[in-house]
């Protein structure tokens, strides 16, 4: 008898059915020729349900995400590089060196074997690229019309490599703000490309893996006190919760905000702020002024972090309300910049912008 490995799946025409969800040897087949392939490690190769792994010797921080977006396949990434790069950077915004991670699969009948092959290979890179593996997954099929392709849910661990606490609730009066980039890239690459909206270039996803920038921040800035990634509802929405958190004021400058010319005439047409649109390769630090300077170093000179600005500052209730972010804009005049309501936004954006479903 032939050994049924040796009949491999049809990669150039072949989709994901029903059976591949089963537990049988079509499911068997499906990890052995698209997930082993890829993700191959001691831990996976186990072919264990779980993982066990080495001991960790200082704190551990973990973080789960689940990602849905659509188009699947973006300028500048795809499903399978955003939940890696999301959740590696969401472990490293805790002050953490990523380190594994796992992933669940939730595919929907019909969808292309070339595509999953390509989703998984660009999990795999990425991983590479974060030094981080992927150690233990499961694999689930739904009916055809049940799903969007494929959705894939993240876990990640990693060991705490920061001395001081990195919080939201750590923002002081007189803190620098910093960013490591430009604004709304990610979210209106996403929009436009799904609307076939062309603005005289092609405007690219930021999305990547941010840890080795976070492991040169904190060796330049020890005392950094915040780092977080602004993703859903972008710089605005982030630096509202942080302002809430630490019951402080922050003070922004508009001329100081770095925005792509191309991303800025795209939301202008689309009425939408670039500071809401969600970004998946950018990081907020907010550090005491003493380190800001060699923060923003360590940023630039990442490839990640070429665009990085400082963008204002945290303040007291005697400058900027507590818990509230302004702007000081072009004209030398204030606004309030406010966490939206989900129902404020139209309905067409809300989705492509939030990209991923994680609470």
């Amino acid at each position: 008898m032939t050994d049924f490995y040796m009949r491999p799946l049809d990669m150039k025409n072949g989709a994901v059915d029903l059976t591949h969800g089963a537990g049988g040897r079509a499911t068997a087949q499906l990890i052995h020729d698209v997930f082993g392939r890829h993700f191959t490690n001691a831990w996976l190769d186990e072919g264990h349900d779980g993982a066990l792994l080495p001991p960790m010797t200082r704190p551990v921080a973990v973080s789960c995400d689940g990602h849905v977006v659509r188009p699947l396949f973006f300028p500048g990434g795809d499903i399978g590089r955003l939940s890696v790069a999301g959740t590696v950077n969401d472990v490293a915004m805790c002050g953490a060196r990523p380190l594994y991670l796992t992933a669940s699969f939730i595919l929907e009948e019909g969808f292309p074997l070339k595509d999953l092959d390509a989703v998984v290979a660009s999990m795999a890179k990425t991983c590479e690229e974060a030094g981080v593996a992927i150690v233990t997954g499961d694999t689930k099929v739904v009916e055809r019309g049940h799903g969007d392709g494929v959705y894939i849910a993240i876990s990640g661990i990693g060991e705490k490599i920061s001395e001081g606490t990195i919080s939201g609730r750590a923002a002081r009066p007189g803190d620098a703000v910093l960013i490591s980039g430009t604004m709304g890239d990610h979210g209106t690459a996403i929009l436009s490309f799904r609307e076939g909206m062309s603005f005289g270039t092609t405007v690219e996803s930021d999305c990547a893996p941010l840890n080795e920038m976070v492991e040169a921040v904190l060796s330049a800035a020890p005392h950094v006190h915040v780092l977080r990634d602004p993703t859903r509802g972008g710089l605005a929405a982030t630096l509202n919760e942080i302002a809430s958190q630490s019951n402080v004021g922050i003070l922004l400058e508009e001329s100081t905000v770095p925005v792509r010319p191309e991303v800025r005439s795209a939301c202008e047409f689309l009425g939408l702020d670039p500071l809401y649109v969600a970004n998946e390769g950018k990081m907020i630090v907010i550090v005491p002024e003493d380190e800001a300077d060699a923060a923003l170093a360590a940023m630039r000179a990442s490839p990640y972090g070429e665009n990085a600005a400082r963008i204002g500052r945290v303040t007291d209730d005697s400058d900027v309300p507590v818990g509230m972010v302004e702007m000081v804009t072009l004209m030398g005049g204030r606004r309030t910049e406010s966490r939206l309501v989900a129902a404020a936004q139209p309905v067409s954006v809300s989705t492509p912008l939030g990209v991923k479903s994680d609470v």
